[in-house]
C-alpha cells in the first residue's frame, strides 16, 4: 500500500505540473496548453506557423563541380546561425529550380514560431565583411570630395588599401570589457593562416595605422606599436554591450561560402490550423478512453492498474516535452501516439502471461512476479529494436523526421519504465486482497473465472 501511495503522490505531482491551468481548445492553443502561462509548449511550423524565406545564391564564382558542396555548406552555416537565436527545429533546404545544378540555386528557410518577417530576416542577415587595411602609399592619389556647396576638394583623411587578412581567417570572436573604462570590446582570434598574415601586417606597419573595416566602414583605426605574433586583435568601437554581443554572434556564425540575396519573405499560418489540432486532441482523448474501458472490462484489476500507469506515462511525457523542451510537430505527435500504443502492448504481454501463470495454479503474488519477469524479455527485445530504428531516423532524417524519431524514442523509453515499474508496483501492492475465488477472478482476464 505504501508503494501505491508513493506512486499516486508522484503521479499527482506530475499531473499538476503539466495541467496547472485547465486546457481550452480555442485559437490560443499554444498559450493554453502550457505548464505555466509564460512557458507554452513549443510548437513546430506546421502547428504554430512562422516565417518562410527564399534566398537566391550567387554561385557564378564557384566551379561547376563544387556548386553542390558550396550549397550544402551554405545550408549548414545558415542553420547554425538560426540556432544561435534559439529557433526550434528550423527547416533549411537547398532548392535547384533549373535542370542543371548551379543554374538557379535557392535556399528555403522556414522558422517556426517567428511571425515577424523583419525579425526573421535579421536573424539570418548577411555575414559581416571584416577587413584589415593598411595605410596607402604616399604617392597614392587622394580621393576627390564634392561638398554640399558644390566645391571640389581632396580628401585629407588617411587612405587605406586592402590586405589578404579578412574575416575568412577568423577562428573565434568573444565579447570582453576594458578593465579601466568598462567599455565593451570584441576580441578576435585568427586561425594559423590568419595569425601569420596578422603578424606580417603588424611587423611591416610598426608606427602606422591599421584600420579594421566592418561592412565597408572603419570601426577601429589603431596605431601598431609592435609586431603581434599571437594572432589576436581587438575591435574597440562605440557600440553597446548588446551590439557587441550581436557582432560576436554574427562573426562566430561563419562566413557564407557564396553570396545570397533575399528574394521573398512571408508569414505563413499553421499548416494544420488550430481547429485541426483541437480535433486531434479530441480524437486522442476519445481513443484513450476507449482503450481504458477495454482494459478495465477485459483485464479487470490489472487493467485498472495499467490505465493508471498510462495516465502517469502521458503526464510524464508532457512534462518532458516542456522540460527539454521538445518542439511538437504533427510528426512528433504521431511518434508520441505510437509510443502510447507500444506502452499498451507491453501491458498486454504482461497480463496475458499473468493469466497463464494463474491457470497453472500459482498464487496471485507468484503469478504477478512471474508474469512481469517472463514477459520482460519480449518487451525488451521489441522496444530495443524500436529504439534502434528511432536512433537511425534521428541520425539520418530531415528535421521533420527527427521530430518523429525523438518523440518515439523518448516514448518507448518512458513506456518501458511505466509498464515494468509503475504497473508492477500497483499490482504488487494489490496482492493483499488474498487468494479467494473473487480475488483470482479480479486478476484474471477475458472470459476466465
Amino acid at each position: 500500500m505504501l508503494s501505491i501511495l508513493i506512486v499516486l503522490i508522484l503521479g499527482s505531482a506530475v499531473g499538476l505540473f503539466v495541467f496547472k491551468s485547465e486546457p481550452k481548445l480555442n485559437s490560443n492553443f499554444e498559450n493554453e496548453w502550457s505548464i505555466f502561462k509564460n512557458s507554452p509548449f513549443r510548437l513546430g511550423l506546421d502547428l504554430s506557423g512562422g516565417s518562410h524565406l527564399i534566398y537566391k545564391a550567387d554561385v557564378s564564382g564557384v566551379k561547376a563541380g563544387e556548386v553542390s558542396v558550396s550549397m550544402d555548406s551554405l545550408r549548414d552555416v545558415i542553420e547554425r546561425r538560426v540556432n544561435l537565436f534559439g529557433v526550434s527545429e528550423p527547416i533549411v533546404q537547398v532548392q535547384n529550380s533549373g535542370f542543371v545544378s548551379g543554374e538557379d540555386e535557392k535556399l528555403i528557410v522556414d522558422l517556426p514560431g517567428v511571425t515577424d518577417v523583419e525579425k526573421a530576416t535579421a536573424m539570418i542577415g548577411q555575414t559581416p565583411l571584416l577587413e584589415f587595411k593598411i595605410e596607402a602609399p604616399k604617392d597614392t592619389p587622394q580621393n576627390v570630395v564634392v561638398g554640399e556647396d558644390g566645391k571640389v576638394s581632396l580628401d585629407a583623411s588617411p587612405q587605406f588599401v586592402s590586405t589578404e587578412l579578412t574575416g575568412r581567417y577568423l577562428k573565434k570572436a568573444s565579447l570582453e570589457f576594458d578593465q579601466t573604462t568598462r567599455e565593451p570590446k570584441v576580441s578576435l582570434q585568427f586561425d594559423d593562416t590568419g595569425t601569420k598574415l596578422f603578424a606580417q601586417i603588424t611587423k611591416d606597419n610598426i608606427g602606422k595605422m591599421v584600420a579594421i573595416y566592418l561592412d565597408g566602414a572603419p570601426i577601429s583605426v589603431p596605431v601598431v606599436r609592435e609586431e603581434i605574433p599571437g594572432g589576436q586583435a581587438v575591435i574597440s568601437g562605440s557600440f553597446t554591450p548588446t551590439e557587441g554581443k550581436q557582432l560576436v554572434g554574427r562573426l562566430n556564425s561563419g562566413a557564407l561560402p557564396v553570396p545570397i540575396t533575399l528574394l521573398s519573405r512571408q508569414t505563413i499560418g499553421a499548416t494544420l490550423g488550430n481547429d485541426a489540432v483541437a480535433a486531434g486532441v479530441k480524437a486522442a482523448v476519445i481513443g484513450f478512453l476507449i482503450i481504458a474501458l477495454f482494459f478495465i472490462l477485459w483485464y479487470r484489476l490489472p487493467g485498472l492498474a495499467a490505465v493508471l500507469a498510462l495516465c502517469m506515462y502521458v503526464a510524464a511525457m508532457l512534462a518532458l516535452f516542456k522540460l527539454l523542451p521538445v518542439t511538437l510537430t504533427a510528426a512528433g505527435i504521431a511518434g508520441f501516439i505510437i509510443s502510447i500504443g507500444i506502452a499498451v502492448d507491453a501491458n498486454i504481454l504482461i497480463f496475458e502471461r499473468l493469466k497463464e501463470e494463474l491457470h497453472s495454479g500459482r498464487t496471485i503474488a507468484d503469478a504477478v512476479s512471474a508474469g512481469f519477469s517472463r514477459a520482460w524479455s519480449s518487451i525488451r527485445d521489441s522496444n530495443f529494436s524500436t529504439i534502434i530504428s528511432a536512433i537511425i531516423l534521428f541520425w539520418f532524417g530531415t528535421p521533420m523526421i527527427k521530430g518523429f524519431a525523438l518523440t518515439l524514442g523518448m516514448g518507448v523509453l518512458v513506456s518501458m519504465f511505466s509498464a515494468i515499474m509503475i504497473s508492477r508496483i500497483f499490482l504488487s501492492g494489490l496482492v493483499f486482497i488474498g487468494e479467494s475465488k473473487f480475488a483470482r477472478f479480479l486478476f484474471s482476464s477475458g472470459f476466465s473465472k
